[in-house]
């Protein structure tokens, strides 16, 4: 189920212990304190986190304590040899500050400064911090509220939590390192996240940009680029699991029963084909396609569909929706991050989340905004409880993963699990719980399938959004919120109004009384574009997390301000914070220019 799909080795995590280095006395009395400290921040992060791809996060510890330069030099070799990608410096202790500092301006880093009274790991901390800043190279800082006895092993529980959320968010900017965007196409009807900006991917997230062009699938198509017997197996699938749902176009322009088949066995080619363009397919060089069996290591991608496929084929919404999602005809596996309309940063919002989480990711138009008032005109019934304030209907027809149903669970409750830990009967009831009406033929012309389905209330989720400003660069948006039902009938006369084949989810974004989050309605009005994803999970601090790491200003959030965790030097730039980010993220710059 873990099997890598992409080139280049999973990033590891550096530990490494530093210590006062004056032997004959001083370095002696520290050793095992020290290398204890590494050994338990290598457990915990070991026994709490996997990667996107279900494997298990490993650690590198430091051939022995840092004390100087040397020995800092030697463990900079060991973590280059062993594919580190996070550096975590730990110590209980005073030490020689900035000959003990990570130096690698590439890494993520940290540093952990043991709160006791006996040693001044505290004093190391700041000293640290503050070289760090001097020479341009921000370092996150752990330090814990309360003190500990010198031989107290535990982990503070605000200390894990710091450490766990600068791990999550390092490895996702080291796993995004190396890897392609693929642009299926180019620009879906003039919007702008399909205008797949190269510079942004390589300075920004250190990802390199692969394009082709939709004339591909229909060459593949054509030429039978594709394994057969994978394709008689997804058949198979689609025919038990994919109910076909309400055909809403008039009598007189419905495609046929026999015309319909054709559009599954045409749409199951399509989710293969763009699978294979991702990440290869050994079985292609078997039947003698050697160079399309590669793949383009895409890590993400986007098809652009609308309009100039759309209007002909068969849309990409089964495509999207299905590779998207954590499970197929192959059964559970990690889902893949495919943007409909091509929309290149919703795409990124997309993976950003399934870095952080191993979920799969549900794309949507930010659709409506509806108020008390309008629901009360148009259906009679008086929002109360959570909705009492309003909600915004999220809907898309392309990559809504069915794992966005919620009819997955965590303790109980609807949930959207990392893929690993899903069930057989979780997936299954998500397929249940799916329908698949006939494309509207007035925006697909060619035809094809969109999921439908209704999400269920009571989710934690966080929607986010990556824009590009001219002349600022790129800044993200988070909201987050929950999940809401509503009856039937008014969930029915709801969506009837606009496009009743699509998956629909209602949203509710957590409300701080001030600013873009005063209502309801002030978060759609300054929702940045017509697309976000969103992930199962309050995340919006490890999202921020990684937006600095990243030197990406976040221009829109609700996250509480105890839960904001950015690097030492960002306080340095004002005393509010979020114009701190931004002066931050300007003068830093993109990691990888």
């Amino acid at each position: 189920m873990t099997k890598a799909r992409l080139i280049g080795q999973a990033p590891k995590v550096g530990i490494r212990p530093t210590i006062d280095g004056r032997l004959e006395g001083v370095r002696e009395s520290l050793e095992e304190q020290t290398m204890l400290m590494a050994q338990s921040a290598a457990a915990l992060i070991e026994s709490n986190l996997k990667h996107a791809d279900g494997s298990g996060v490993k650690c590198v510890i430091a051939d022995s304590c840092i004390g100087g330069v040397a020995e800092a030099a030697a463990t900079a070799d060991k973590f280059a040899r062993e594919g580190v990608g996070v550096s975590l410096t730990v110590t209980p202790c005073w030490c020689y500050g900035s000959e003990t500092i990570d130096m690698d301006p590439l890494l993520p880093k940290a540093i952990w400064g043991f709160n006791g009274t006996e040693r001044p790991g505290a004093v190391y901390l700041a000293a640290a911090l503050a070289g760090h800043n001097q020479k341009g190279l921000p370092a996150f800082g752990i330090y814990g509220k309360d003190v500990q006895d010198s031989d107290d092993t535990s982990i503070p529980e605000d200390v894990k939590d710091k450490i766990l959320t600068f791990v999550r968010a390092g490895l996702a900017v080291a796993t995004m390192k190396g890897k392609s965007y693929l642009s299926m196409g180019s620009v879906s009807m003039g919007i702008a996240g399909s205008i797949v900006d190269a510079s942004f991917f390589e300075e920004y997230l250190g990802m390199r940009c692969e394009y082709v062009d939709m004339s591909e699938f229909t060459r593949r198509i054509e030429e039978g680029i594709f394994d057969p017997k994978e394709l008689s197996l997804a058949m198979e699938w689609i025919g038990k699991n994919c109910k076909e749902g309400k055909d809403y176009n008039s009598a007189e322009i419905q495609k046929t029963a026999d015309k319909k088949a054709e559009e599954w066995e045409f749409v199951a080619k399509m989710a293969l084909i763009g699978r294979d363009l991702m990440v290869g397919n050994p079985k292609l060089k078997e039947l003698g396609y050697g160079e399309e069996a590669h793949g383009h290591n895409a890590i993400a991608a986007g098809f652009q569909g609308q309009r100039q496929w759309t209007d002909h084929f068969p849309n990409g919404d089964f495509m999207e929706a299905v590779l998207c999602s954590s499970f197929d005809w192959n059964g559970i596996r990690q889902p893949y991050m495919l943007a409909t309309e091509n929309d290149s940063l919703n795409g990124v919002s997309m993976l950003f989340g399934h870095l952080l989480t191993g979920a799969a990711q549900v794309f949507s138009d930010v659709r409506t905004y509806w108020s008390p008032e309008a629901v009360k005109r148009v259906t009679g019934f008086e929002l109360s409880g959570d909705a009492k304030d309003g909600f915004i209907h999220l809907i898309n027809s392309g990559p809504s993963a069915l794992d966005g149903s919620g009819e997955q669970k965590i303790n109980g409750k609807p949930a959207m699990k990392p893929w690993f830990d899903i069930t057989g009967e979780e997936a299954q009831a998500c397929l249940d719980n799916t329908t698949w009406g006939a494309a509207d033929i007035g925006y697909f012309r060619g035809g094809g399938f969109s999921s439908t389905f209704n999400t269920k209330g009571g989710m934690p989720i966080t929607m986010s959004r990556i824009n590009i400003i001219k002349g600022l660069g790129p800044v993200l948006q988070i909201a987050e919120g929950q999940t809401i039902d509503l009856p039937e009938d008014v969930h029915h006369t709801l969506t009837e109004r606009t496009n009743p084949t699509w998956p629909t989810t209602w949203f509710v974004p957590r409300l701080t009384g001030e600013g873009n989050f005063k209502d309801v309605y002030s978060v759609m009005a300054n929702w940045g574009a017509n697309h976000g994803a969103f992930s199962y999970g309050h995340i919006g601090a490890q999202l921020m997390a990684l937006a600095s790491m990243l030197r990406i200003p976040v221009c829109m959030h609700n996250v509480p301000g105890e839960q904001i965790f950015r690097p030492s030097a960002w306080p340095a730039f004002g005393m509010d914070n979020e114009g701190a980010d931004y002066r931050a993220c300007e003068t830093y710059g993109p990691v990888y220019k």
